[in-house]
């Protein structure tokens, strides 16, 4: 079998590990990112092939063309799973198109109701297989404690990924107070026997902040090696297992569009993201170096606007820049994690550059990349932001004409692809349902204006009554059941901890003790 090996952004490994390792691990030594030593070549009548074929089969195909390290009928099996009944639609990710050049990619279908769901109920299945071949090699022989940030859709997707996989305890830590009432309770009523959930002082930077500490914590992590035969792996974005199953979604998208004649084959489109980690908009991008006739990626960023300056700018800069809690929690985030990524291979793979740029954002708060990596960058890449007051328009707007409901992390992406455009067709990536974001979806609807108080009325309704109310008012009653039923389901975690690297590392070893 030929393996495509992995190498990390910042040139610290060793050695290149095969996919098994790189999922596992999660992150490279030296707090690098994993990417592929080699992309694979698509032409473009294998990617109209794949309309022809179920999603799992797409993304079998796709997995295959990357060389990863485990058998053909393994992949085959595990895309079977991920991607079968457990999502509400047979298309995974059908395609509603608003007009003849504006086509909205529903990435919500599958059981949390959050674009997370597609790598998230692939990336458990990939972990635990390439768990299970390292040990069957004599690799390794511990466990896996999955500790994750979330702005609030990662985190529920990975807990119902990862909920009673053997060899695997999963922990995720969420901004207190900066997510949703439903995505709230989606976590905090997760089922599961290895499973667990803290509320964080802090925003999401915090989060993450935290968790980049705890795991770049050498002494930490040997003391879970040594005395539990535990290590800490990842589920946010930086895991390349997570990033792969997102670039299936705009390669099989690209042929779904083409197969049913919403475009014609070889056409070329710009693809629209609401960005916050830059994981899903990198995604595109890297559906488009493997032969995705993508033109421009055209990243949508609401008031915390820092990947929508750097793209205009060249100049990464949150050293003086408020964190704005806004109606799109999920893109709330300063600190992309996947830029590293993208900046790793538009400076043609330099390791020390990105070191270099890392440690600036580190110690400085701010970067500047060169001036060839900043034209590279601007070819691929338009930029604009969104506030909340044209967000809650767009879903007005789009109710009104299209009879179609956005939820404000999509509004963000629509209403920057307005502006953003070209003579392409346009593919915008919906990213949650709109149910998930029911309080800002109604304000949109009744010219509420973005914070402003609810009738007293709708203000006593739970999140689950009003997205009732809006489902009648509006006549789209249909609201996914891991939603609806949210009110019935009892609250398992109240936890609240703080953010210090060591208060997270307590809450760790305190979950632990409970088995």
């Amino acid at each position: 079998m030929t393996q495509n090996r992995y190498i990390d952004t910042r040139g610290l490994c060793e050695s290149p590990v095969p996919f098994t390792e790189a999922v596992v691990n999660g992150l490279a030594d030296g707090g690098g990112l994993y990417v592929p030593e080699h992309l694979p070549h698509f032409t473009l009548d294998e990617i109209l092939e794949l309309a022809d074929l179920s999603y799992a089969e797409r993304a079998a195909r796709i997995y295959r063309a990357f060389d990863i390290d485990l058998p053909a009928d393994s992949i085959q099996a595990l895309m079977g799973e991920a991607y079968g009944e457990n999502f509400d639609d047979e298309d995974i990710c059908p395609i509603t198109s608003l007009d003849a050049n504006t086509h909205v990619l529903e990435l919500w279908h599958g059981p949390t109701s959050a674009f997370k769901d597609m790598a998230l109920q692939c990336l458990p299945r990939f972990f635990s297989a390439s768990a299970e071949a390292l040990r069957e090699q004599g690799a390794i022989d511990h466990d896996f404690l999955i500790l994750v940030a979330t702005s609030g859709d990662t985190g529920k997707a990975a807990l119902e990924g990862f909920k009673d996989q053997d060899g695997v305890r999963i922990g995720v830590m969420y901004p207190h107070g900066g997510v949703s009432d439903i995505q709230y309770k989606q976590m905090a009523t997760q089922a599961g026997q290895n499973v667990h959930v803290w509320a964080v002082r802090g925003n999401f930077d915090d989060c993450q902040s935290a968790a980049k500490a705890v795991f770049g914590d050498a002494a930490f992590n040997d003391e879970l090696m040594a005395t539990r035969k535990i290590a800490l792996s990842s589920a946010n974005s930086i895991n390349w297992g997570r990033l792969l199953p997102q670039v299936v979604y705009y390669v099989s998208s690209y042929a779904v569009l083409a197969g049913s004649g919403k475009i014609e084959p070889g056409e070329h489109i710009d693809v629209c993201v609401p960005t916050g980690n830059f994981g899903n908009i990198l995604a595109a991008w890297y559906a488009k170096q493997i032969g995705t006739p993508i033109d421009m990626l055209l990243c949508a960023s609401n008031e915390n606007r820092v990947l929508a300056d750097f793209i205009n700018t060249g100049t990464y800069d949150i050293s003086e820049r408020e964190f704005v809690l806004t109606p799109s929690p999920s893109m709330d985030i300063l600190v992309s994690s996947n830029l590293e990524r993208q900046l790793f291979e538009l400076a043609g793979r330099d390791g020390t550059a990105i070191r270099t740029w890392m440690e600036d954002l580190r110690e400085k708060r701010s970067f500047r990349i060169d001036e060839n990596t900043f034209s590279k960058l601007r070819a691929d890449f338009s930029a604009d932001s969104i506030d909340s007051a044209a967000c809650f328009a767009a879903i007005k707007e789009v109710f009104e004409h299209h009879n179609y409901l956005l939820d404000p992390h999509t509004a963000v992406a629509y209403q920057a692809a307005q502006g953003l455009r070209g003579e392409n067709p346009v593919l915008i990536a919906s990213t949650a349902h709109w149910a998930k974001f029911g309080e800002n979806v109604y304000r949109a609807l009744n010219d509420i204006e973005p914070g402003g108080a609810l009738p007293a009325d709708i203000a006593a309704l739970s999140g689950c009554e009003l997205n009732d109310l809006i489902a009648t008012e509006t006549g789209l009653d249909y609201i996914p059941a891991n939603l609806a039923n949210l009110d019935e389901t009892e609250i398992r975690f109240t936890d609240i901890i703080d953010s210090a690297p060591a208060d997270v590392e307590q809450a760790v070893e305190e979950f632990l003790d409970q088995r």
